[in-house]
C-alpha cells in the first residue's frame, strides 16, 4: 500500500461522521477465528461471547494504527471490568519478529493475534463500504455481546467515537 493512498483514506475517515451503531436486526455475526497470542495462547472469538469486542486490525508501519493503539489500551484499562474486551490483529507480513518487539515498546495491555488473508477477506466481506482485503489500516469492528458486528471504522478514527460505542454496548 502507498503512503500516499493510506493517508487520503486516513484524511476522508477524519473528515466522515462517526459511524454509529447497527440497529440490531442488521447487525452481522463476525467470522470466528482461532488464532495464538503472543504468549502462545489460543484466543477463540466464540470464547469472547458475553462481552463488547473491540476487534482492531492493523500492522506495526501503519501511523494511524499508531494513534489508536494507545487509546485501546486505555479502554482496556478502563472498561474491562465492565465487560470490554481488547483484540488486536496484527496483519505485519513479518510476523511476530516484528510484532512482539513492537507490543513490548508500546506496553500493550491486551491480547494480540496475527492474523492472515483470509481473516482478512471474510472481515472485508461483511460490508460493501470496506475494502474487501482489509487493506486501509486500521480498520476496527466494535462486535456486541452476542458477536454481532455492531459497528466498524476503516482508517484512524476519533477515540470519541469508539468510547460512544463501547459504552452504548455496555450498558
Amino acid at each position: 500500500m502507498h503512503l500516499s493512498r493510506f493517508a487520503t483514506i486516513a484524511l476522508a475517515a477524519c473528515l466522515l461522521p462517526a459511524a454509529s451503531l447497527k440497529p440490531e436486526p442488521e447487525r452481522k455475526p463476525a467470522p470466528e477465528f482461532s488464532l495464538k497470542d503472543a504468549d502462545g495462547k489460543l484466543v477463540r472469538l466464540s470464547d469472547l461471547r458475553g462481552k463488547v469486542v473491540l476487534l482492531d486490525f492493523w500492522a506495526t508501519w501503519c501511523g494511524p494504527c499508531k494513534i489508536e493503539i494507545p487509546w485501546f489500551m486505555e479502554m482496556q484499562k478502563k472498561y474491562q471490568q465492565q465487560g470490554l474486551e481488547v483484540v488486536g490483529v496484527s496483519l505485519d507480513e513479518k510476523g511476530w519478529d516484528v510484532v512482539k518487539p513492537f507490543l513490548v515498546e508500546m506496553g500493550v495491555n491486551y491480547r494480540v493475534v496475527i492474523g492472515n488473508d483470509a481473516l482478512a477477506q471474510a472481515y472485508g466481506k461483511l460490508d460493501p463500504s470496506l475494502s474487501p482485503d482489509l487493506d486501509a489500516l486500521p480498520t476496527t469492528f466494535i462486535l456486541d455481546r452476542t458477536g454481532k458486528v455492531a459497528a466498524f471504522h476503516e482508517g484512524l478514527t476519533s477515540k470519541q467515537d469508539f468510547i460512544d460505542a463501547i459504552e452504548a454496548l455496555l450498558k
